[in-house]
């Protein structure tokens, strides 16, 4: 006898559609924040939807705007990856890097959702090995930039502590990565060497500084997202595991460009600061003639590049955390850095010493020097509609019914 199934059996159950995480993220034209978006939309599309609103869209220093817009969008997360130039003056380093990040912080504490902070060595002393606990005293000293990025993490971590926000606080050193639109850190060394613009070595022998590799960062906080009550309420030092002496870098960079300079000819600290001062008058006296010259930003970290910053990565490696290429560090990533940046430069008319050798583009050399060619041979191959683009347009348009035919069938 054949069993009968009963009529819920019978019913066709409709599909799960698994609901993605919506996660805001601020600072997404940056080195950082751009990786971060382009990993969660190519890694991650099925399980994570990423806005990353502008700053007219959503300005971080007005907590309206923060409020109005997190009211809308409903999140499931927020990932700050924001900050003010390095040479900002006291108001936009406070409002960006301070009050921003604590508009934002408040407001994650308030929709009960995990808030990830990107802060940065600046925050840390001089020194080897340094723990993530080893940070520098809160002083009226300390540069624009490196002040309001402590101020901010004393701030979360009260906040973590009175008022149970779920946050995690990712501390990176010098970053480096390609797509980044401004010169600055890394790059501007890069640039520096690749331009000539160094003679000698302005740093001591042996000296040796932790780096941050940009695209490891997305898989960091892809895992932190996952595993909230591992990474709530810590904080994180995320750079590769071993440091990197200075001068060699400098010294490596120049042999891969194929350069002169800079000489190996260790400039002392005292001479520097002499070149900077005289510089700085040189760069008052032009505005004098209407014209505006700024020394790079990087210029206010000058004694940095002649003392030790290693950052202990230790409690990263202890942590749950899998590198995703643990033997990928600033040295195998050189290349592609090299050939990314410099093709840019030229692009932009920043540099000449590379251009033939990292564009190498025919047609660059036809809209040089055969401009009525070049476009005739684009009317006559590249001027047509796109053959895809056309069959999808056709596709659609089959798709939608007839009026006329529809009047015609209602009528009947």
């Amino acid at each position: 006898m054949t069993p009968q199934l009963s009529s819920e059996n019978n019913m066709v159950q409709p599909p799960q559609t698994k609901k993605r995480r919506l996660g805001v993220l601020i600072g997404g034209s940056g080195l950082i924040g751009g990786t971060l978006a382009h990993y969660f939309k190519t890694h991650t599309p099925d399980d994570f939807d990423i806005r990353a609103p502008s700053s007219k869209k959503l300005s971080i220093r007005n907590a309206q705007d923060i409020i109005v817009y997190l009211k809308r969008a409903k999140p499931d997360f927020v990932i700050n990856a924001a900050m003010a130039s390095l040479d900002s003056d006291a108001q936009l380093a406070f409002e960006v890097n301070y009050l921003g990040c604590v508009n934002l912080g408040r407001a994650c504490c308030a929709l009960n959702i995990p808030y990830i902070h990107i802060s940065s060595a600046a925050v840390l002393p001089h020194g080897e090995d340094l723990a993530e606990e080893d940070i520098m005293p809160l002083t009226p000293g300390m540069s624009n930039y490196a002040k309001s990025k402590l101020m901010a993490e004393m701030t979360l971590e009260h906040m973590m502590r009175h008022h149970g926000l779920d946050c995690t606080i990712i501390r990176v050193s010098i970053v480096y990565g390609e797509h980044d639109h401004k010169i600055q850190g890394f790059h501007r060394l890069l640039f520096a060497i690749a331009d000539e613009a160094m003679p000698f070595l302005f740093t001591k022998r042996g000296v040796k500084h932790s780096y941050t590799n940009a695209a490891k960062i997305p898989y960091f906080v892809h895992h932190v997202l996952l595993n909230r009550e591992e990474f709530s309420g810590a904080i994180y030092h995320f750079a590769d595991r071993e440091p990197v002496e200075l001068d060699d870098l400098i010294l490596t960079i120049r042999a891969y460009l194929e350069v002169k300079t800079p000489r190996e000819v260790y400039v002392p600290y005292h001479v520097v600061m002499a070149g900077k001062f005289v510089l700085e008058r040189v760069a008052g006296l032009l505005t004098s003639f209407g014209i505006t010259a700024r020394l790079p930003p990087e210029y206010m970290f000058l004694r940095n590049v002649y003392l030790p910053q290693t950052l202990s990565t230790k409690k990263l490696r202890e942590s749950s955390f899998i590198d995703p290429a643990p033997e990928e560090n600033i040295y195998t990533r050189l290349p592609r850095l090299v050939i990314y940046y410099l093709t840019r430069w030229a692009h932009l008319n920043l540099i000449t010493r590379f251009r033939d050798e990292f564009i190498g583009n025919e047609l660059e050399k036809d809209f040089l020097r055969h401009p009525e060619e070049l476009l005739t041979s684009i009317h006559t191959d590249s001027a047509a509609p796109w053959p895809a683009l056309l069959k999808e347009a056709e596709l659609t348009a089959a798709a939608v019914p007839d009026e006329d035919a529809a009047d015609d069938s209602d009528a009947v």
